[in-house]
């Protein structure tokens, strides 16, 4: 097996053409460069250097084009050298991140990432829509490292998480509904409306605002559609099919169609967390948790 220290010697002889030189640039003797050099050849099979006593080292044919391989191996050896430190420092590697549409459209996503791209440029940084109980399973299995979700009152065992965001809620229609002339709304005008929103086989997520809407405005909601993510909630409240409460910051999404009213007398704050597996190991990943990104005031 060829070692790092044999091409290391070869190279170094390579560009001096002379043993001696090459010895004293290395810091070794030359009868033990020369040994190198001899094992080396054996180990691959042929001759990569012409020696004379009386002219200067040259190379074979075959000489040639293991010096330009060499010179590669050495730079990747390098390279990888240099990699394994930056890891071992959360400077490089790759974390993956989860998300749902509110990590975009609130900025939370974006502006963490800002600010871990100027302290790691080098770490790798994947990143791919999921709701949130589909995040609890990826993050156990290892699919991604962390999440952005809506928190919960427990999460699964070997998951922790940490409120990063907060704001208020708004509703969403179609822009020639009834509701959508006022430009304020009380909770008890969405009294026999038909509710679209995402909702999961779990006990809570959204059912529960809409359960507490109605509470405030002295009415049981009436969920139509139930749906998987906001963007589909959206469309279908943009095409007609009723009214969506929604994080305001999804206002940002301008739909065709669509338009969006405060609820004044319903104060039910909603908030994002940052999840990720209690025991993890990777210092990028680790480094990425650690991201300074101070928890936002209700808007």
């Amino acid at each position: 097996m060829i070692e790092a220290r044999q091409l290391r010697y070869f190279v170094a002889v390579v560009e001096e053409l002379h043993f001696a030189r090459a010895a004293d640039r290395l810091d070794i003797a030359q009868s033990a460069l020369s040994a190198q050099i001899q094992r080396l050849e054996r180990e691959i099979g042929v001759r990569l250097l012409n020696r004379n006593k009386r002219q200067p080292v040259t190379l074979t044919d075959a000489g040639r084009l293991f010096h330009a391989e060499a010179v590669a191996a050495l730079r990747h050896i390098e390279r990888a050298d240099q990699v394994g430190r930056l890891a071992a420092r959360g400077l490089a590697g790759i974390v993956r991140i989860g998300f749902v549409a509110s990590g975009v459209t609130s900025g939370v996503l974006s502006d963490t990432l800002r600010a871990f791209r100027q302290s790691h440029p080098d770490v790798r940084i994947e990143v791919v829509p999921m709701e949130t109980p589909r995040q609890f399973e990826a993050l156990d299995s290892g699919e991604i490292d962390v999440g952005i979700l809506r928190p919960r009152r427990r999460y699964p065992a070997g998951i922790v998480a940490t409120n990063v965001h907060t704001e208020h809620l708004m509703v969403a229609m179609a822009d020639h509904h009834p509701l959508a002339a006022r430009r304020k709304l009380h909770a008890r005008d969405l009294k026999d409306q038909s509710f679209i929103s995402p909702q999961f086989n779990e006990e809570e997520g959204f059912g529960e605002v809409l359960a507490a809407l109605g509470a405030a405005g002295g009415f049981s909601a009436l969920l139509d559609y139930r749906v998987q993510d906001f963007i589909s909630v959206l469309t279908l409240a943009s095409a007609g099919y009723g009214v969506a409460v929604v994080p305001e910051s999804m206002s940002r999404f301008a739909l065709p169609g669509l338009c969006f009213r405060p609820v004044t007398d319903f104060e039910f704050p909603v908030h994002l967390a940052m999840a990720s597996r209690r025991r993890e190991l990777s210092p990028a990943v680790r480094a990425f948790i650690k991201t300074p990104l101070a928890p936002s005031a209700p808007g």
